[in-house]
Parts: structure tokens; C-alpha cells; sequence
């Protein structure tokens, strides 16, 4: 019994190993796609994109991109992990040189159907994002004394969301105090 369990244990392996195999490259490639799509939305055109460079911020490492026109930094999309109410949002937060929020798109998400994961397609939601200044606004929903609207029904998934953009926006600030 010992044996004709170990045998169909291991052809069972052997399956799915095989299928890792034959799938591990398109999905890597899927997902190189998937990225470079989520920065071209989040950083103006016209600009040069540099590798993925990575950078320690408080005890996290975030993943981020430069852009360059005429050698001189354009933009910046910063990758950006928090934990929203279904688990990991992850974001790619676009800034222009200058610090203003260029644009945002979620690269993946656990939120509620229906309620959180309207932060892939609530309109309002996502365009209060675009040319967002964090010097001049609260970077927190209105709920805890902000400037951001939260979605309706789903204020843990808003702050999540906003922690994410607040997030990159220090990546930022820590880029520029290593570049200078």
C-alpha cells in the first residue's frame, strides 16, 4: 500500500512539474507585459525607461523606474505593496519630477467584488489621482481628515490605497535626497 501510494505521489509531481515548466515562461511574460503596460499609463510619454532599480525605504524595498528625457530625470513609477481588506493591493504610482502624482493603476488585488475592487474601476476614485499634489493636499480619505474620496463601502480598501500612493510618494523623497 506504501509503494502504489509513493508511485501515484510521485506521478502526480511529475504532472505538475511538467506544467510549471511548460507554463513558467508565458506567465513570466504575461506578467513583464502587464508591468510595462501599468507604467507607460502611470508616467507621461516621451521619456526613456531605465531597469528596475530598487531602494530601502523605513525597512521596505520598493521597486521603482526612471524615466529620462535629454539625461535628466522625467518620472518616476513606484511599485507599492500595502494590505487591504481582502490582502495585498498592489500598485504603480507614476510622479513627475517635480513630486506631483502623475497617474496610478492597481498591478493586483484580493478586494471584494463588487466593493473594493471598484478601485479598478470606479472613475472618480481613480481620477482624483491624476496631477494629485502632496504638498498641497492630505494624502489620507476625508474620513481621517484628508483630501482623498474614499469609495463608498469601502474605506479600508480607500486607505489602503491612499497608504499605498503616500508610500511611493516617500520612495520618491528618498530617491531625490540620494540623487542630490
Amino acid at each position: 500500500m506504501a509503494l502504489c501510494l509513493f508511485a501515484v505521489c510521485f506521478f502526480c509531481s511529475a504532472i505538475l512539474a511538467g506544467v510549471y515548466a511548460l507554463t513558467a515562461e508565458p506567465i513570466a511574460k504575461t506578467n513583464a507585459a502587464i508591468l510595462a503596460a501599468s507604467i507607460n499609463q502611470v508616467l507621461p510619454e516621451g521619456g526613456e525607461l531605465s531597469e528596475a532599480k530598487t531602494v530601502d525605504v523605513e525597512g521596505n524595498v520598493y521597486e521603482y523606474y526612471v524615466s529620462t528625457k535629454d539625461g535628466k530625470p522625467f518620472g518616476y513609477a513606484v511599485k507599492s505593496t500595502t494590505v487591504g481588506f481582502g490582502g495585498p493591493l498592489v500598485l504603480m504610482v507614476g510622479l513627475t519630477a517635480d513630486g506631483i502624482i502623475y497617474g496610478t493603476s492597481v498591478l493586483s488585488h484580493s478586494e471584494t467584488p463588487g466593493l473594493g475592487a471598484k478601485c479598478t474601476s470606479d472613475e472618480a476614485f481613480m481620477t482624483q489621482w491624476m496631477n494629485f499634489n502632496p504638498v498641497e493636499k492630505k494624502l489620507a480619505v476625508r474620513k481621517d481628515g484628508g483630501d482623498v474620496d474614499a469609495i463608498t463601502a469601502s474605506t479600508i480598501t480607500s486607505r489602503a490605497y491612499t497608504l499605498a500612493v503616500a508610500n511611493a510618494v516617500k520612495v520618491y523623497e528618498t530617491i531625490k535626497t540620494e540623487e542630490e
